[in-house]
Order: C-alpha cells, then structure tokens, then sequence
C-alpha cells in the first residue's frame, strides 16, 4: 500500500466518520424535539448548535406536511448523499 492509497484511505474513513457524525446528531435533534423539546442543557446545546446551520437551509424549502416538519428527514438523504458522492470522487469510480 503505497503512500497515496494510505492518504486517500484516511481521508475516506475521515469523510465517512464526519458525515455519519452529523447523521447521528440530527437524528438525535429529532428524537429531543420529540421527546424533550423545551431541553436546553449541555448536549441539547451542542446538538442544536450542530445540527441547526444545516436544518435552517432545509427549512428555506416547502418541507411541511401540517405540523410536520420533513426538513431534518430531507437533510439526512441529502448528507447521506453528499457522502456517498465524495467518497466515490475521492476514489474514482
């Protein structure tokens, strides 16, 4: 394995870890707003403080179906996505 696969492999796993990072905070921002949506601790802080630069562009589109809010759903697909697709240009296929 030569120097530039190590470099483009760790630059990969990086990727992946980030991306699914981010899904899980998002995914754990629904779950609080369902759950304890009034919550302003510590976790609940950095969660939101994560996961809002991205849900508020979600927001900007025609995501609700009544009291539902679809944009975190949608950003999950997109992020799920973006993944998917820098990992394939970091490898070429």
């Amino acid at each position: 394995m030569g120097l530039d696969s190590e470099i483009i492999s760790i630059l990969a796993n990086t990727i992946d870890i980030f991306f699914r990072a981010l899904s899980f905070l998002i995914v754990v921002r629904i779950l609080l707003s369902w759950l304890a949506p009034h919550s302003r601790g510590g976790i609940a802080n950095f969660v939101f403080s994560v996961t809002e630069p991205i849900l508020v562009f979600f927001r900007k589109l025609p995501l609700r179906i009544g009291m539902i809010d679809l944009s975190p759903i949608v950003a999950l697909i997109a992020i799920d996505f973006a993944r998917g697709l820098l990992l394939k240009l970091l490898f070429g296929i």
